[in-house]
Order: C-alpha cells, then sequence, then structure tokens
C-alpha cells in the first residue's frame, strides 16, 4: 500500500482561501492578517506565488494588495528583490510614533467631543464598552492578540473618522499599522486596563467635552507607552 502524500493545501497551512465577491479586499485582509499574527515574520520575504497558491487566487489580486500594504508601511519593495514584510520598529522608532500618536490623537479626541453627531457620540461608547475573551490555556494566545489589534484600532479609527479631519485619520491609520507589528510581543494582560481608558475617553466625548476628551487620551497614549516599552529591554 502507498502512504499518503501529504497536505499541501490551505488547511495544511492555515490560510483561509478568500471568497470571489470583494477579491481585492479579501486577499487584502489576508494578507495583513498573516503580517499582523507574524505567520509573515518581520523581514520574511513575501513569496507572491506561493500566497497565491494557498489563497486560491491569480498573483494580480496578491500584487495589489501588497502595493496597498507598501503604502501603509507593513511591507516594503526593493528592486529585484520583490517584497519583505517591514521589520518591527527600534525602540527610538517606537517612541517617536507614540509621540506623534500624542499629537494626532488627542487633537482627534479633541474635535470628535466638538464635532460628533449624537449616533457618533454612541457609535464611540459602544465601542468602547467592546470586549475580547481569553483564550484557552494551552493555545500561544495569537488568536486573542489579533482580535484584541481589530478592537483597539476600531476604537481609535471611528474616533479619527469623527473628528472629520481625512487627513488626520489617514496619519493615525498609518501610525497603528506600525504599532501592531508589534502587538504579539505586548502582554495582553493590559487589555483590560486599555479599555478602562477607553471608556474614560468614550465618555468625556459622550458629554462633550474636549479637554477633557482630549486628556483622556493622552493620558491613554502615555501610559501604553509605558505598557509597551519593556519589549524592548
Amino acid at each position: 500500500m502507498t502512504s499518503a502524500a501529504p497536505a499541501t493545501g490551505p488547511a495544511a497551512t492555515g490560510v483561509t482561501p478568500v471568497r470571489r465577491s470583494t477579491l481585492g479586499d479579501d486577499v487584502y485582509e489576508s494578507l495583513k492578517s498573516l503580517i499582523m499574527e507574524h505567520t509573515l515574520a518581520p523581514k520574511a520575504r513575501v513569496n507572491i506565488d506561493a500566497l497565491a497558491r494557498e489563497l486560491e487566487v491569480s498573483a494580480t489580486p496578491v500584487r495589489e494588495a501588497l502595493a496597498r500594504l507598501e503604502s501603509e508601511g507593513l511591507v516594503r519593495k526593493r528592486p529585484l528583490a520583490g517584497y519583505t514584510v517591514s521589520p518591527l520598529l527600534t525602540r527610538q522608532e517606537f517612541t517617536n510614533m507614540f509621540d506623534m500618536r500624542l499629537v494626532l490623537e488627542g487633537a482627534a479626541a479633541r474635535w470628535a467631543a466638538e464635532r460628533a453627531a449624537p449616533e457618533a457620540r454612541s457609535a464611540i461608547t459602544a465601542e468602547a464598552g467592546q470586549t475580547v475573551a481569553v483564550e484557552t490555556p494551552g493555545t500561544d494566545g495569537r488568536r486573542s492578540h489579533a482580535s484584541f489589534t481589530a478592537l483597539d484600532a476600531r476604537f481609535h479609527d471611528l474616533i479619527a473618522q469623527t473628528a472629520d479631519n481625512p487627513l488626520l485619520r489617514d496619519g493615525v491609520t498609518r501610525l497603528h499599522a506600525h504599532l501592531h507589528i508589534h502587538r504579539l510581543y505586548f502582554p495582553y494582560a493590559e487589555a483590560g486596563t486599555t479599555g478602562e481608558e477607553h471608556r474614560l475617553i468614550a465618555k468625556a466625548i459622550q458629554r462633550a467635552d474636549p479637554d477633557a476628551a482630549e486628556a483622556a487620551m493622552r493620558a491613554h497614549l502615555a501610559a501604553a507607552r509605558t505598557r509597551h516599552l519593556p519589549v524592548f529591554d
């Protein structure tokens, strides 16, 4: 009896084939998830043909997705060498990034408190109340980290969107992309503290208090930077 050939398809690699209805967006989201979860590790070379086979698509939407990810700073393209995943930030780059977040997101919280429509204030409050389930013991925690990353990104993006300044929102999105590559190394036990800080920001926006909203956002970002810096030690 001949032995069975080893599995080589998407089920073996953990990559989920994408739907055809929104192909470009699906490929982009799939590749972004692989990068955030370090399935595609920092500095790793990106094999376009292999990814196309695993996602069961042609190489064209993979290349288009990589171009989008390059614009966000998540991958880099070098002549004759193709794409590689962006490296982790250095400690100084990480500190500089949070300096920029303090400037941009402090303003975003202030403007959201001043400009938000009632339904937008309610949406921010609802988003701040969302939580992430903790994985069972024995798992590597990647699913929880990915869920927490998505939750955090939605909250901050919603505030940037409500601030009603597209350029500011674009800047916040780009900064978050770099931060989230690091998320896998950060202490997930601090998710509860992050949630409490989000709720303080949301409350200030809900009551249309721009000074309190900006102060709460800046306090949250300063605390987040302090929580995350030990990963560089």
